[in-house]
């Protein structure tokens, strides 16, 4: 190994996956290793093989799994962001790699209330159309993420166009639609025995959103503009 770095300030891939895990629940050993085979990280090496993290390493997986987790970006859009960042260069919503986001968002139905700006009968109708629901997956009683919040202050926002709750369920069936077309794709990936499919399942689907996402939006916007030309 570099002598660039002290042996005693180097961590085990367990001790990465504790440091993490606080943070990030569902992180696993496989997820690491399969973050470095994608080259997002480099640990050193023991003469025996063993991986050592640095402390900048363990900040590197902290940004990338944030990234994923709190803005669903491919690892492809987050290898750039890095590449950017080692150069001193600023990306869109970027930050150091020494300094890493909070937890992930978790509010209960009152604050989820108080920060979309919306009351508790609005809510009502955006969870009775299936427009948002509240997470039970982890730790904790269930809550609401900050996807709930975005779509909550989204659907605020319509009112104002005299669009209601009722009128907004074509974008969660078409969101549905296109989630089980991906769905198509990761499935096989789900199947297989390989340690590593679950995480390259996760990006091929990560991938595969933002692709989704760009379509969406080009597609409205060309409606859109046919509308105002006509």
């Amino acid at each position: 190994m570099s002598s660039a770095v002290p042996v005693r300030s180097l961590m085990s891939i367990g001790e990465v996956l504790a440091a993490l895990r606080r943070e990030f629940p569902d992180v696993t050993i496989s997820k690491i290793r399969f973050l470095e085979s994608e080259g997002l990280v480099e640990p050193a090496r023991t003469p025996s093989g063993y991986r050592k993290f640095s402390h900048h390493d363990v900040e590197r997986l902290r940004y990338v799994l944030s990234a994923q987790r709190d803005q669903y970006l491919p690892l492809r859009v987050i290898k750039e962001h890095l590449h950017a960042m080692d150069g001193g260069l600023d990306v869109p919503g970027g930050r150091s790699v020494a300094a890493p986001d909070g937890s992930e968002v978790r509010m209960s139905r009152s604050e989820l209330i108080e920060a979309a700006g919306i009351d508790a009968a609005l809510l009502e109708q955006i969870e009775g159309f299936g427009l948002v629901a509240p997470r039970r997956s982890g730790p904790g009683s269930p809550h609401y993420d900050g996807d709930a919040l975005l779509i909550a202050r989204t659907i605020a926002a319509l009112r104002g166009f005299g669009l209601e709750p009722r009128h907004l369920r074509a974008f969660r069936t078409g969101a549905e639609r296109e989630a089980g077309l991906t769905e198509q794709v990761v499935a096989p990936m789900l199947r297989q025995r390989d340690p590593d499919a679950k995480a390259r399942a996760e990006e091929v689907a990560r991938e595969m959103g933002a692709l989704s996402v760009r379509l969406h939006t080009a597609l409205v916007r060309t409606a859109l503009r046919r509308i105002v030309e006509r």
